[in-house]
């Protein structure tokens, strides 16, 4: 593993613990002088967009898997659907709400995860609006799931979540 992956493990092994991430905390994890750290992210905003992306790129790797075409060629029903079923089989821990980390960062990070996370989820504006409704709130079912099992708030039993799952699926078979 290189050192940016090690910086960038700490970092998050750090926010599963639900400790701040700084770039002199994370360099003490790893080793490394603060200056040291510095050289592979100078800035604690370089740090934590990168971490966005070291989760974000996990998570496109397990929603384009659940595709049986490449993103680029996927129908906006199609992304949802995936996009849908991937909190039902992926597991979360608090290191996926690293958006949330930095309240002073909070506007660059979410601007950041948007961007990454529009090809999923964006909804072409010329769909009639029932369509839209539909995959706004399977995206929503999907978003609240693996926040709450990011936060470990509200345990969703197998069977429940299978029936949620289902009706989740009903609301794309129209859209």
């Amino acid at each position: 593993m290189s050192s940016r992956e090690q910086i960038l493990e700490a970092a998050l092994e750090r926010l599963r613990a639900g400790a701040s991430v700084s770039l002199a905390s994370v360099a003490d994890q790893v080793g490394l002088s603060k200056p040291g750290l510095m050289y592979h992210f100078p800035t604690k905003e370089a740090l934590m967009v990168a971490l966005i992306d070291h989760v974000l790129d996990t998570w496109e790797r397990e929603l384009t898997g659940l595709l049986d075409v490449p993103l680029e060629q996927a129908d906006a029903r199609q992304r949802h659907r995936a996009y849908l079923h991937w909190p039902f089989e992926a597991e979360f821990d608090q290191g996926d709400l690293v958006i949330f980390a930095d309240p002073r960062l909070r506007p660059i990070l979410t601007e950041h995860w948007a961007r990454r996370m529009r090809p999923w989820i964006e909804i072409p504006a010329d769909l009639p609006i029932e369509r839209r409704a539909r995959l706004t709130a399977a995206r929503l079912i999907a978003d609240g799931l693996w926040v709450d099992d990011a936060l470990s708030l509200h345990s969703v039993e197998a069977e429940e979540r299978q029936a949620l799952l289902a009706l989740a699926d009903e609301l794309l078979e129209e859209a």
